[in-house]
């Protein structure tokens, strides 16, 4: 069975990059009959917040990116991962580093200065360290023993064959001084031990590929498919930030964006079915495949998700599209149940909305008393319109 999975960080919103890994997670293994697992990778506790894992458990169900297993939390699991460190140290493919944080800063500049690529040097490699004594009040960290020789190579499922020298590699950090795991020593044991078969994530990810499947490799597992899709970017060709204007989830839906209408437009940033441009998650659950997404980045383009949201207000119910713009007339203080019958006033008005904050707005003036001064009523009455009223 395919079992994929999306793994946000609880360090902010859920943003419309994150969004649409998501969403090509959860589509495939739905059109594959599979599973989808939500797991929060919390083990930055700095950056992490409640907050932040509340409002991407509230944006995955606003889209209704449902999920067959989860939340995990990889800080439920610590004695997991020091449980597969140990095994690491004892088969000789990892081993204690007792580098201070200045010691590798000093390192760094040094290799910068020559030229060269900063990385670490091995010098606590076992063969390196013989006769050294540990430092008193340095917390070592866990180092994989990357391979020195040889190359990684995977059959990207977006990107094709990529292959990288273990040259290029150096032994990162497994476990940090607090015993928590990094991201590349903690994917790879959440991703077996929850039995995936596909990793699909950004194409940021690409160059930690070749290490995880190097630890897969020194720890016997089976290492799962791997698919990275390409970036989003605004419309200045830079990576999509707040700049661009609004990025969260969270945002859009604030905004007046219906969940439909985003997933619509997200799934086809880097994808698309023919000609086809408006479209349900129905629909897109039958039509996609990973085989058919872009290997270039794709451009946010503000008013195209506008006209979408715009066509799927036009397509909706106006029951359902009154349910929403009564949620929106009660934050307003406005009492919709003194006017004319909501859903019959929306199904005149919904054709020139292109948000349900501008739907509402065109609502409004339905349900509010109009006060015109004996002045201004006097000034727009016309000669011809006095003695019909008089």
């Amino acid at each position: 069975m395919i079992r994929t999975r999306f793994a946000p960080s609880p360090t902010g919103f859920l943003h419309i990059g994150g969004a649409r890994t998501a969403l090509y997670a959860w589509a495939y293994a739905k059109r594959h009959q599979g599973q989808f697992i939500l797991r929060v990778e919390d083990t930055d506790q700095e950056r992490s917040s409640e907050e932040s894992v509340q409002a991407i458990l509230d944006s995955m169900a606003w889209l209704g990116l449902d999920y067959d297993e989860g939340p995990i939390f990889q800080m439920d699991r610590l004695a997991r991962y020091r449980e597969v460190a140990d095994r690491l140290l004892e088969s000789g493919n990892a081993y204690w580093c007792y580098a201070s944080p200045g010691e590798l800063s000093e390192m760094r500049e040094s290799q910068r200065a020559a030229g060269n690529k900063p990385r670490y040097d091995g010098r606590w490699r076992p063969e390196n360290a013989i006769g050294k004594i540990a430092p008193e009040g340095v917390k070592p960290v866990l180092r994989f023993k990357n391979p020195d020789s040889g190359d990684v190579s995977w059959n990207d499922l977006v990107k094709g064959k990529i292959t990288v020298s273990n040259e290029e590699l150096d032994d990162f950090v497994l476990l940090r001084g607090d015993g928590t795991p990094t991201y590349n020593f903690g994917v790879v044991v959440d991703d077996y031990d929850m039995k995936l078969t596909h990793v699909i994530r950004g194409d940021d990810h690409v160059n930690n590929t070749p290490r995880q499947i190097n630890v897969y490799r020194a720890l016997s597992f089976d290492i799962p498919a791997f698919g990275h899709v390409p970036m989003i970017l605004g419309s200045d060709g830079e990576r999509l930030s707040k700049r661009h204007g609004a990025v969260s989830v969270t945002q859009y839906r604030d905004e007046g964006f219906l969940p439909g209408a985003l997933l619509n437009y997200l799934a086809r940033l880097g994808w698309s079915h023919g000609d086809t441009e408006v479209f349900t998650a129905e629909q897109f659950v039958d039509w996609f495949d990973l085989d058919q997404v872009s290997r270039s980045p794709a451009k946010f383009d503000a008013a195209k998700l506008s006209w979408i949201n715009g066509e799927h207000i036009k397509l909706e119910e106006g029951e359902t599209l009154a349910e929403i713009v009564r949620r929106n007339l009660e934050s307003r203080v406005v009492n919709w149940e003194d006017g004319p019958d909501l859903s019959r006033l929306i199904d005149l008005l919904k054709d020139r909305a292109t948000s349900m904050n501008e739907l509402a707005d065109s609502v409004l003036i339905f349900f509010q008393e109009i006060h015109i001064s004996e002045e201004d009523r006097l000034k727009f009455l016309s000669a011809e319109i006095k003695p019909a009223i008089n």
